[in-house]
C-alpha cells in the first residue's frame, strides 16, 4: 500500500468524484467539469476552510480531529467502513518494524469447537484473508484448505485466481470484490505491513479484476449476510454466515455458514457425507505413503515409458 499522503488524496478524490451534487442538495448545473462534488463544495458541507480541505486532499496534511473526520465523512456520504476507513489514515501511527509479524496461530480450543460444527462450514481467517483453519464441510464446500501447504491457503488468491471459485459462486465478481474491500480495509489499520504490501502486489500482477478493483478504493467490513453458490455436488445451495470477531484475538475473524433453507441444511449434510466418503482418513493417508515406495517400485517400468 502506498504511503498514506499517497492513500489520503486518492481516496479523498474518489469518494468526492463519487458524489452527485444532487444527492447532498447541490444545483446540477449544465457544464460542471467534475462529476461529483468540487473541493471547496466539499469544505462547505463539512464546516471547514477550502485551503484546509484542499491541503488535505493534497495529502499535505496526514492526521486531522475527530471532528474533522465526522464532518468530512458526512459530506461525501461515506459508509461505515469507509469512515473508519478514512479514521485510520488520519491516526498518527508509529512505523512498524520490517521484520514479518509472528505467524498466526488458532487456539486448540477454537479448533475443536470447529471440528465439533458437523453441519455448518466454518472457518478463521487472519489478517491478510489467510484460512488459518477450517472445518471438513468447509473444505467440502470450497477447496481442501486443510490439505494445502500453510502459505497457499489465501481465500482471496483462491477466489481470484482458482477457475472453480467462478464457478462455485452465482455472484463471483460482487463477493469477490467486497473480499478485496475487506483487504483494503485491513491495509488502511496496517498501513506500513509489508506483507500486506506484499500481497497487494502480487494480486495487482496477476489479476486484471483485482487492480480494477483496488483502484476503485471500495472499502468493506465483515459481518454477516448470505451466498449463494452452484457446488458440482449438491448443486444450489443459499447459505447464511456471521462474521464474528474473536475476542484476545483481534485479527482473526470467525465465520460461520448455515444453510439458509431446510433444504439448504440437508445439502449441506449430504455434502458432509460425500467428502467424509471420498476424502482418505489421515490413517488411510499414511498407510498410502507407506505403501507409494514399493508400488513405484513395481511400478517404475511403466511409469518411465509415459514420463
Amino acid at each position: 500500500m502506498a504511503n498514506n499522503a499517497e492513500e489520503i488524496k486518492k481516496f479523498l478524490r474518489t469518494r468526492r468524484d463519487a458524489v452527485r451534487p444532487s444527492q447532498v442538495g447541490l444545483p446540477n448545473y449544465p457544464g460542471r467539469r467534475v462529476p461529483g462534488l468540487r473541493r471547496e463544495e466539499v469544505a462547505q458541507l463539512a464546516g471547514v476552510s477550502v485551503d484546509y480541505y484542499t491541503r488535505l486532499e493534497q495529502g499535505r496534511l496526514t492526521s486531522a480531529s475527530e471532528g474533522v473526520i465526522l464532518s468530512i465523512a458526512e459530506a461525501l456520504q461515506l459508509t461505515q467502513a469507509e469512515k473508519q476507513y478514512l479514521r485510520d489514515l488520519l491516526r498518527p501511527q508509529p512505523r512498524r518494524s520490517k521484520d514479518q509479524a509472528p505467524q498466526q496461530q488458532v487456539r486448540p480450543d477454537l479448533l475443536r469447537m470447529l471440528n465439533g460444527l458437523h453441519d455448518q462450514p466454518a472457518f478463521v481467517l487472519g489478517r491478510r484473508n489467510e484460512v488459518l483453519a477450517s472445518n471438513d464441510l468447509l473444505d467440502a464446500l470450497f477447496t481442501p484448505f486443510n490439505h494445502r501447504p500453510p502459505g497457499e491457503r489465501n481465500l482471496l488468491r483462491w477466489m481470484l485466481l482458482d477457475p472453480a471459485a467462478r464457478s462455485l459462486y452465482l455472484d463471483w465478481a460482487q463477493v469477490t470484490s467486497e473480499v478485496v474491500g475487506v483487504l483494503r480495509a485491513e491495509a488502511g489499520r496496517n498501513p506500513h505491513d509489508p506483507q500486506i504490501a506484499a500481497f497487494v502486489a502480487e494480486l495487482r500482477s496477476v489479476s486484471p479484476e483485482f487492480r480494477t478493483w483496488w483502484a476503485e478504493r471500495t472499502v468493506v467490513e465483515r459481518t454477516w449476510g448470505t451466498k449463494r453458490f452452484d457446488h458440482p455436488v449438491v448443486g444450489r445451495l443459499d447459505i447464511t454466515y456471521e462474521a464474528l470477531s474473536l475476542p484476545g484475538d483481534p485479527d482473526q475473524i470467525l465465520f460461520v455458514y448455515a444453510g439458509k433453507t431446510d433444504h439448504d441444511l440437508e445439502k449441506l449434510r449430504i455434502l458432509a457425507s460425500w467428502y467424509a466418503e471420498s476424502t482418505p482418513s489421515p490413517a488411510a493417508a499414511g498407510k498410502d505413503e507407506e505403501t507409494a515406495p514399493a508400488q513405484q517400485e513395481e511400478t517404475g517400468e511403466q511409469d518411465s515409458r509415459h514420463a
